[in-house]
């Protein structure tokens, strides 16, 4: 399970990446230069990884350990590889 201290930080930045994607949406209104926007939104995508990356991290410390711990990992690891290789293109 997440525990207090990721929910806080993946908290935190979700809270700014909220900022960044209405600083992205005032660009568009605001008819900046593509590139800019362009950056912009590779920014708030790299700060998404982050957090994914962060939960993903800590329920490999918790529930898959938890689950090998107890003798029932066959379940835990496959959900792993499945979430693994679903976002495993974006947490580089």
């Amino acid at each position: 399970m997440i525990n207090e201290r990721v929910k806080q930080e993946s908290l935190n930045r979700m809270k700014k990446i909220e900022g960044q994607i209405r600083g992205v949406s005032k660009m568009i209104e605001g008819e900046k230069y593509c590139v800019d926007i362009l950056n912009q939104i590779a920014a708030v995508k790299s700060a998404l990884d982050g957090v994914a990356r962060k939960v993903l991290k800590r329920h490999v410390e918790s529930c898959v350990a938890d689950a090998i711990l107890k003798g029932q990992a066959d379940e835990k690891i496959e959900e792993l590889m499945n979430a693994v290789f679903k976002y495993g293109n974006h947490l580089k």
